[in-house]
């Protein structure tokens, strides 16, 4: 029996040792299971979109910053501001079903605001921000100026933020390091290859980079810059308007890859009301802040869709652009070439301004005493004259006498001469208003009213008398016109 027993105990040792395997393998099924659990949490919230990133958007007035970054957003009605405007536009991620914000602040093209950017980059958000500098490519002459004078206003607040040297050294190191390791995508690119993870910086002792041109980053200020070209599709309009060429497009392209090439900045043209490259540059931006996959070349050949990503271009490059120029150089003032037009058009047309009325009345008069009116001259009608062929009646009224006399005067005297004798006469009269010197002289202001007696009378007597030797001298003319009849 105690054979048997041992027996016994000796066969339910391979009993026993299944038993204690399962427990181990359950025990290690277990472990595996909070291990997957485990990394896939650590996984997903390495892969979590980074919160508190920047964009600050710079640039002249009219230069179409806020309507840039409503389109990024997806907003068509938006109220402009003063100063700085706070938007943002959402960035999502489908691969890990996340969604973030991305802020955006928009700075007033009126330098007097420009320390309001404390609000918006600090230096604790520094590392998370990028630079876009926004160009009205409607007035190309102000492109160069307007990218100097808003980095500059960038540096200078960077430079006040007194960022600690090591971490400023860090982040323009970053900053040189992935302008050296672009690489063009090629036809070999994965479809979705996987994001990386930006925050942090990733070294690869295998790689050689190649040394930095003389004018590539010799303004390092630590963050990401893009170099944003709006209303492209105005260059149709200076090619009609303004006589521009396409040396003259190149110029200009030449000018801003060369500050873009200073700052490691990329360069993007853009035209929101054909809404050309939009979306580029929303992908662009997430890749550079969150580290999404971008697979999109360099494109140079269309001159209003120009698209430089950051690390792509040099001098070399950009001096292919020189080849094309005819009437222009590569050293040539940029002033000197795209000149600031003026602001109108002048229609050179002449202008017709009234004269003044005494001047009018002279050049009238002067005119009418070289040609007399017709009417003066016209001759009386036979009818009225009397049986004995005197023009005058014994009824005939004062006017009428007067007009009577008028065409038949002797010695060649015009009717303009009779009438004025008459006026005369009248101002000249005897009977002057008291005060009149022995002269006879009188002026009009001194000439009695027409509506008393006495004025009547002496005009009356006037007429009579301008009418009897006109008479006399018509009779005295009837014989001579008979004999020679």
């Amino acid at each position: 029996m105690a054979a048997v027993g041992r027996a016994s105990s000796v066969t339910a040792l391979p009993g026993n040792q299944s038993t204690v395997d399962n427990q181990s393998a359950e025990d290690d099924d277990g472990q595996n299971l909070w291990s997957s659990i485990l990394s896939e949490v650590t996984t997903r919230s390495r892969s979590k979109l980074p919160a508190g990133k920047n964009v600050l958007v710079l640039g002249e007035t009219r230069a179409g910053k806020t309507t840039l970054v409503a389109r990024l957003q997806g907003v068509d009605d938006y109220m402009k501001g003063r100063g700085l405007e706070y938007m943002y536009f959402n960035v999502l991620d489908d691969d890990i079903d996340d969604h973030t914000r991305c802020s955006a602040w928009v700075l007033d093209g009126d330098l007097y605001h420009k320390g309001l950017q404390k609000f918006a980059v600090s230096q604790d958000n520094l590392a998370n921000t990028m630079i876009l500098l926004v160009v009205d490519m409607s007035r190309p002459w102000l492109a160069v100026d307007s990218l100097q004078k808003w980095a500059s206003v960038v540096r200078e607040h960077i430079d006040k933020l007194r960022v600690v040297p090591e971490t400023m050294r860090d982040m323009e190191q970053r900053l040189m390091r992935q302008y050296q390791e672009y690489t063009e995508p090629g036809s070999d690119l994965t479809a979705s290859p996987q994001r990386r993870n930006t925050s942090v910086s990733e070294t690869d002792d295998d790689n050689v980079l190649l040394p930095l041109g003389d004018n590539t980053l010799t303004h390092n200020l630590g963050v990401p810059m893009m170099v944003v070209c709006t209303k492209c599709d105005a260059i149709s309009s200076l090619e009609k308007e303004h006589d521009y060429r396409d040396e003259h497009f190149d110029f200009i392209q030449s000018h801003i890859r060369r500050f873009c090439l200073e700052y490691g900045a990329a360069l993007l043209y853009t035209s929101m009301k054909e809404n050309k490259n939009l979306d580029l540059l929303y992908k662009y931006l997430v890749h550079r802040l969150y580290g999404f996959p971008f697979d999109i070349p360099a494109q140079v050949v269309e001159k209003d869709s120009v698209f430089i990503p950051s690390g792509w271009d040099n001098e070399k490059k950009i001096a292919i652009l020189h080849e094309n120029f005819q009437s222009l150089k590569m050293n040539d003032n940029f002033e000197d070439v795209i000149v600031n037009p003026p602001l109108g058009k002048f229609v050179h047309e002449k202008e017709l301004g009234a004269e003044d009325d005494q001047v009018f009345l002279v050049k009238l008069q002067s005119l009418l005493a070289k040609n007399p009116p017709a009417a003066a001259g016209r001759p009386v009608d036979s009818t009225s004259r009397g049986p004995s062929g005197s023009p005058r009646t014994s009824n005939r009224s004062a006017t009428a006498n007067v007009a009577s006399v008028m065409p038949m005067q002797s010695g060649g005297q015009t009717s303009e001469g009779v009438l004025a004798n008459f006026f005369n006469s009248l101002l000249s009269k005897k009977g002057g208003s008291p005060g009149q010197g022995g002269n006879g002289n009188s002026t009009p202001g001194t000439v009695k009213k027409s509506g008393s007696k006495s004025g009547l009378s002496d005009v009356q007597a006037d007429l009579d008398c301008t009418s009897s030797q006109s008479d006399m001298e018509t009779t005295t003319m009837h014989p001579i016109e008979s004999e020679e009849s």
